[in-house]
C-alpha cells in the first residue's frame, strides 16, 4: 500500500505492507486531514518516526466483530494498555503506556489502510460527508475545553491564533453560546472567523491592545507559537485562567512569578471525545468546510506537505486512491 513515512527526519512516500491487525480492525482510509501536529513532527516534535496522520475517515475492510464491516468511521487516536488505571477508568488519553496514532509509536493513517481497536472507532451519521467528518478529531480537541473548565457566561474570552484549531474552537464557543475574540495575523484567516460571526483582531508582534491588556478572564492559546504564553499572560486577568492547546518542539522560558503572583490558573488541554464532536457537526451548527484550503490525492502527499505549510493555509485534505 502507499503510505506518508517520517523516517530519518526525512518525509517520504513508499510502498509498504498492510498493517497487520493483530485483533483490531482494518480501516481502508478515504480521506484524512493534514494537521499543524503533523507539520510539527517534521520538525522534531515527539520524535516519532513511522506513517504520519491522525485525523481520518474510513471504511472497516476487516474486523474481529463482522457487524463493523463496511461501517464508515473516525478513530480516537489513543491507543491505550488497557490494565491501567485510566484504561479502566475509559480515559485512554492518560495512560502511560499509549500509542498515539501517528503521532507516538503507532503507524497513522496517511496511508491506504490503517488499523484501530475497536474501542476506538466511532461511526459516522449518514448525513456528513467524509470532508466534514474528517474535522470530528480536531473539533473534539476544542470540545475538551469545556469539558475541563467552566466559562461562565458573562466572562470574556480571548482564542489566541487563527488557524485551523484556534477557528474551530472559536465556532465551538459560538455555538456554545459565548462570543469569543479570535485574534490572530492573517487577515484571509480572519475573514473566515468573521465570515460566521466570531469577531476579530490582528495579532500585534508588539504586544496585546491596551485596553485588553490583563483584562480578559479566559484566555485559549492555539497559535503553534513559543511566544504565545508571554502574550496570554500579557492578556489574562489577574484570578484568570489560560487555557494551552500547542504542543511545541523546544521550551518555554517563563518566571514563575508571572502567573504566581496574579494567581493564574493554567490548563493544559489535549483530545476530546468523539460522541459530542459528531454530534456537533451532524447539527449543524458549527460551520467547517469553508476552512478547506485544498484537497491532493494520497500520490501528492508532500506536495500537499508543503502547501500546507505555507503562511496562510487551512486544512488540506489528503484523497486515498479510487
Amino acid at each position: 500500500m502507499l503510505a506518508l513515512r517520517f523516517e530519518h527526519n526525512q518525509l517520504t512516500l513508499q510502498d509498504i505492507s498492510l498493517p497487520a491487525t493483530d485483533g483490531t480492525a482494518l480501516i481502508r482510509m478515504t480521506r484524512a486531514g493534514i494537521c499543524a501536529t503533523d507539520l510539527a513532527i517534521t520538525r522534531g516534535y515527539a520524535s516519532f518516526s513511522g506513517t504520519l496522520g491522525h485525523e481520518f475517515v474510513g471504511i472497516i475492510e476487516e474486523s474481529p466483530d463482522p457487524e463493523w464491516i463496511g461501517k464508515r468511521v473516525v478513530g480516537n487516536i489513543n491507543i491505550g494498555c488497557g490494565n491501567c488505571r485510566e484504561c479502566h477508568r475509559g480515559d485512554s488519553r492518560h495512560c502511560a503506556l499509549r500509542r498515539v496514532l501517528g503521532i507516538r509509536s503507532y503507524d497513522g493513517a496517511f496511508a491506504e489502510f490503517l488499523t484501530l481497536p475497536l474501542r476506538n472507532l466511532h461511526v459516522i451519521p449518514d448525513s456528513l460527508s467524509d470532508s466534514v467528518a474528517v474535522f470530528a478529531e480536531p473539533l473534539a480537541a476544542a470540545c475538551r475545553i469545556l469539558e475541563q473548565v467552566v466559562i461562565k457566561p458573562d466572562q470574556s474570552v480571548v482564542v489566541l491564533g487563527d488557524g485551523k484549531l484556534g477557528q474551530l474552537i472559536a465556532r465551538m464557543l459560538k455555538a456554545s453560546g459565548y462570543n469569543p475574540l479570535l485574534i490572530g495575523k492573517y487577515e484571509t484567516k480572519r475573514a473566515l472567523a468573521e465570515q460566521v460571526g466570531i469577531q476579530t483582531r490582528i495579532l500585534d508582534e508588539g504586544g496585546v491592545d491596551t485596553d485588553l491588556r490583563q483584562a480578559v478572564d479566559v484566555v485559549i492559546e492555539a497559535t503553534g507559537n513559543s511566544q504565545a504564553f508571554a502574550q496570554a499572560l500579557e492578556l489574562v486577568s489577574p484570578c484568570g485562567t489560560i487555557i494551552l492547546k500547542s504542543t511545541l518542539h523546544g521550551n518555554w522560558t517563563l518566571k514563575a512569578e508571572n502567573f504566581v503572583v496574579p494567581e493564574v490558573t493554567v490548563v493544559g488541554s489535549r483530545c476530546g471525545r468523539l460522541e459530542h464532536s459528531l454530534k456537533l457537526l451532524e447539527s449543524g451548527t458549527i460551520e467547517v468546510a469553508s476552512l478547506i484550503s485544498a484537497e491532493f490525492p494520497l500520490a501528492q502527499a508532500l506536495d500537499a506537505f508543503r502547501f500546507a505549510a505555507q503562511p496562510g493555509i487551512m486544512k488540506v485534505q489528503l484523497l486515498a486512491p479510487r
